[in-house]
């Protein structure tokens, strides 16, 4: 059975003179050169979306854990220690607490909300930095991968006028298999932009909303600071006893 498909897509291939294979072998070094940069770009821009991915799922599973026992904790420490290690939640706790312990060190007169806000900041940023790293390849890939496909096309036409102005023949046979067979370069260069514009319009968008997340989460961690432990949003486990209590207060 697969001694038959292999022979079938041999015969295909040697009944189609115009196909992709065959642009390579017309098109030479300079051809084969762009075709070889084009499939590096849609490998990489592939390997960056997977990762980020991957990273960004990880966040946001984070969230989720944070919202459901983090506040429920009786401390910061105690919260900290249900979060991964390493993790960008986690991060943002223990750059605060160290914040808070830092602050009495200080000898110069600042205000501890200035000093805390400020370096939960750099936490975020520092986290948001990392996360953007490699979205630069994919815009950069969206906006140049067409032009080099263009580019390969430019160099394929240009060798099939010159070998059809050698043959001295111009009919349309002639000129439509060769021009053809050289475009085939832009559509290659489209298929590697349009992926990877998606891809960094998509993982910008994520990214989006997990810094609105990380910067709400960084107040709440200020505020509880701030308050030595009175300002705290509520848990799930507290907030679904919020409203049982208030409609036990309104029935009496």
């Amino acid at each position: 059975m697969l001694t038959t498909i292999l022979a079938a897509a041999a015969t295909a291939e040697k009944e189609n003179p115009y196909g992709l294979m065959a642009a390579l072998r017309e098109g030479g070094l300079i051809t084969q050169a762009t075709f070889g940069i084009m499939v590096a770009m849609l490998f990489f821009s592939l390997y960056i979306m997977f990762i980020k991915l991957f990273e960004q799922q990880k966040i946001m599973s984070q969230a989720a854990r944070v919202r459901s026992t983090f506040w429920n904790s009786n401390s910061l420490r105690e919260g900290a220690a249900k979060l991964e290690k390493n993790s960008a939640y986690r991060q943002l706790v223990d750059d605060g607490i160290a914040a808070q312990e830092q602050h009495s060190k200080l000898t110069d007169p600042v205000e501890a909300h200035d000093w805390m806000h400020n370096s939960l900041r750099r936490s975020e940023d520092a986290i948001n930095s990392q996360l953007k790293k490699g979205l630069s390849f994919l815009a950069t890939v969206g906006s140049t991968a067409p032009f080099i496909g263009l580019f390969g096309t430019v160099i394929g036409i240009i060798r099939a006028l010159i070998k059809i102005g050698s043959a001295g023949q111009a009919s349309i046979d002639a000129v439509a298999g060769p021009v053809g067979e050289a475009l085939i370069m832009t559509a290659v260069g489209l298929a590697v932009a349009v992926p990877a514009v998606l891809a960094y319009n998509w993982l910008q968008a994520r990214n989006k909303k997990i810094a609105e997340d990380l910067s709400a989460f960084s107040n709440d961690i200020l505020g509880y600071l701030a308050s030595n432990g009175a300002v705290r949003p509520l848990g799930k486990a507290a907030a679904a006893k919020a409203p049982a209590a208030a409609t036990t207060t309104a029935a009496r």
